[in-house]
């Protein structure tokens, strides 16, 4: 096997070790909800996540031919770097993903990947190497959209739910019923993040056989055995590995209603399955976040918590710079070491992995160093623990304080 060669196999190794996670940094996300209004159990609810998974990765191929064959443009000067390079870009993206979910930091898995990916690819073929055109209209604009979007349409799910549900009112949780339909909004979630998030790892591993001939250049459809791989990778991921996130989901949002997970499970899936059927890559993590907090802000007297919610952007800015700062070191030692560039590389990225899994043995999993973006969000709204009373309410109100002013008049 030629070095070429043998690089393309540790890239493959390498992404589907990202898969794996991202199954266990950002699927759990899904499950949020329904955990927190006691819709599923835990147990129950990382089974589903995980099995909606494999099968959402079937469904569309949309984002990996982005991935595949729009953001990094190869050129046949340099082609024989590029398989070394998207080696150096997964090892950001790996370093940022594994470093955030033990210290609990918001981050976005899909923008880890791009931003080592585009740091690596800077360094090893310049400005030139890059589609910013694509990056823009794929990766950034909807980064800075999909969030909004999604938390419009929960604020608007949200007020609807509880118009339509308003001789409930009155009573403690006369809205119980909305459990029943969290089990197949949160289930679409899962769904709708194997569509897109599975498919990144495609595009990569696609990527890297595009650029050693085993596939041809104008193809950016990942093969079968890909997807089937892919798939099972961030579903298993997602069983595994996630634990650590869904006990800090569970714990950490507050005060979320059958009917607002519900709305903001609704609005999430819709969100990425329409991004996914027009190749856009998003961040479902950022997605589930805003929807979180646009069914917050649907309930009667709620308010935003500024600093909470700019911690969140806060991390969600900070995560593609910070992967391509790692992804730009990586190739640097490339370059710098010819010939065993790549071999120092998989060292480093062997202890840094292994170093940061040891970590997290040690760690406790709390809400204090295991916390999540979308966790978080639930905490950005302040929702009164006595909400305003309706106009109907204070109608009611009204007639019973003038009835009762005048039969004492009498």
């Amino acid at each position: 096997m030629d070095t070429a060669a043998l690089i393309v196999v540790l890239v493959i190794l390498l992404a589907l070790f990202f898969d794996f996670t991202n199954g266990f940094h950002d699927t759990a996300n899904a499950m949020a909800t329904p955990i927190a209004t006691g819709a599923l159990k835990p147990k129950v609810a990382v089974l589903l996540a995980a099995g909606l998974n494999l099968v959402g990765a079937f469904l569309s191929t949309e984002v990996a031919a982005t991935v595949s064959g729009g953001i990094i443009q190869e050129d046949d000067s340099n082609a024989h770097l590029f398989p070394a390079l998207i080696f150096a870009g997964l090892i950001g993206a790996i370093t940022w993903n594994m470093l955030t979910w033990l210290l609990g930091l918001p981050s976005s898995s899909s923008h880890a990947l791009f931003g080592g990916l585009i740091g690596a690819t800077l360094v090893g073929a310049g400005l030139g190497g890059i589609n910013f055109g694509i990056v823009l209209s794929k990766v950034v604009l909807p980064a800075l959209i999909a969030p909004v979007t999604a938390g419009l349409i929960a604020y608007l799910a949200t007020k609807l739910a509880y118009l339509i549900t308003r001789r409930y009112d009155g009573k403690p949780d006369g809205r119980s019923g909305f459990r029943w339909g969290q089990i197949f909004t949160s289930s679409l979630v899962a769904l709708a993040h194997g569509t897109n998030d599975a498919q990144k790892t495609m595009g990569v591993i696609t990527l890297a056989m595009i650029s050693v001939g085993w596939q041809a250049k104008g193809d950016h459809q990942p093969h079968v055995y890909v997807i089937i791989a892919c798939a099972c990778t961030i579903a298993l991921g997602t069983y595994l590995g996630g634990w650590r996130i869904i006990r800090t989901l569970g714990r950490g949002l507050t005060d979320v209603k059958p009917a607002q997970g519900f709305a903001a499970e609704t609005s999430t899936a819709a969100t990425i399955l329409a991004s996914s059927a027009l190749g856009f890559a998003l961040s479902t993590t950022q997605v589930a976040s805003g929807s979180v907090i646009g069914s917050g802000l649907g309930r009667r007297g709620s308010t935003v918590r500024w600093r909470t919610a700019g911690r969140i952007a806060i991390g969600w800015v900070l995560t593609l710079p910070a992967a391509a700062v790692v992804g730009a070191v990586a190739a640097l030692i490339v370059r710098l070491g010819d010939g065993w560039g790549v071999l120092i590389d998989a060292i480093l990225a062997i202890a840094i992995i292994v170093g940061l899994f040891l970590r997290s043995r040690h760690n406790a999993v709390t809400a204090n160093n295991a916390f999540s973006e979308v966790a978080a969000s639930g905490r950005a709204v302040e929702v009164p623990e006595a909400p305003p009373l309706t106009p109907r309410q204070a109608r009611a109100q009204r007639a019973r304080e003038r009835a009762k002013a005048k039969g004492e008049g009498r």
